[in-house]
């Protein structure tokens, strides 16, 4: 028997049962996104947003598949300090529970580190399109089921876990794919949306009742309201600051912004307004000058080994709700 012919046969035996891969390896998939300050230049500007190149990075599950099978994929989001150990333990997680995972590289795709203290270089404006581009092009992935896509995210990120459900953005951005459901870690709910529209999927806040850099009331505030009429639900973790999923001691950081005393305006048109003077901070510099009249500079950040073990359950529950993963082969 020659090698043609031994090619041709273990062809026919693939397609005839299937043929199963081990997907333990991290590919980078690379996107075009722009690099919109404000929700504004999403709604009213988009086309105007100079292009910006941003990747991350796509792992699935440590088993193998028959060959077709489609994963289920979770879009993660990291906060103002960019991707900490703990923000990994979840993407195993859940790939331990057969669900493919991305790393979205907002940062490190625009040479960042972090913007603790400045909250301008990257906005969540940014991310939130980074997020739907990355969407649109792994919906297109051989091995993603585009029907179940879900998105993560802490601080900053939960932010944009948060804000790509709001009906405004979506209208622009989900056009071709929308996410199954958004859980938020610690999000800054201190931004008070004018219009109260957002998507029917499943959304939920996770978040520490002590919390001086994303205080928990306003979080409180928005879902009392929003659950009226949409699906989502609050969960406040007792005794737990910023980050309190996360296994390192809790810290004072002195650049970090607290907005305990903030609740910006958040306009149909996605201009976010300062407190007092009502000018939409619409550039860094006005930026700075809006959070010149509630922000004060220090914050509390670190973990609670109690709210952790919880919130990983609470995690787990949520995404195992949402999505379905696929039958996997050892």
């Amino acid at each position: 028997m020659n090698l043609k012919h031994i090619f041709h046969c273990a062809l026919v035996l693939c397609l005839t049962f299937g043929f199963s891969t081990a997907q333990n390896s991290s590919d980078q998939i690379n996107f075009t996104s722009a690099n919109p300050f404000s929700f504004s230049d999403i709604i009213q500007s988009l086309s105007e947003q100079e292009a910006q190149e941003v990747f991350g990075q796509l792992k699935f599950p440590e088993t193998e598949q028959v060959h077709g099978q489609k994963h289920p994929l979770i879009i993660g989001v990291a906060g103002s300090l960019g991707w900490r150990d703990h923000h990994y333990d979840y993407l195993q997680m859940y790939r331990e529970l057969g669900f493919a995972t991305f790393e979205l590289n907002s940062f490190k795709s625009r040479g960042i580190t972090s913007t603790v203290g400045s909250q301008d270089e990257v906005t969540i404006a940014a991310i939130v399109l980074d997020a739907f581009s990355a969407m649109d092009e792994l919906a297109k992935h051989p091995s993603i089921d585009p029907e179940q896509i879900s998105i993560t995210g802490w601080s900053l990120g939960g932010g944009v876990a948060l804000f790509t459900a709001w009906e405004p953005l979506v209208d622009v951005l989900g056009k071709t794919n929308q996410f199954s459901s958004h859980l938020a870690f610690y999000p800054p709910c201190f931004i008070e949306p004018e219009s109260l529209n957002f998507v029917e999927a499943p959304i939920k806040i996770m978040i520490g009742e002590i919390d001086d850099w994303t205080p928990a009331a306003p979080c409180k505030d928005l879902v009392d309201v929003l659950s009226k009429q949409n699906d989502i639900t609050l969960e406040v973790f007792k005794d737990a600051h910023h980050g309190f999923d996360s296994k390192e001691k809790v810290v004072f950081n002195e650049k970090g912004y607290s907005f305990k005393n903030c609740l910006f305006e958040l306009t149909q048109e996605g201009d976010i307004l300062m407190n007092y003077l009502k000018l939409p901070m619409s550039s860094p510099l006005m930026q700075k000058l809006g959070f010149l009249f509630c922000v004060k500079r220090g914050v509390h950040i670190g973990g609670n080994p109690i709210a952790r073990e919880q919130a990983m359950k609470s995690a787990r529950t949520f995404m195992r709700a949402q999505l379905k993963a696929v039958e996997v082969y050892e």
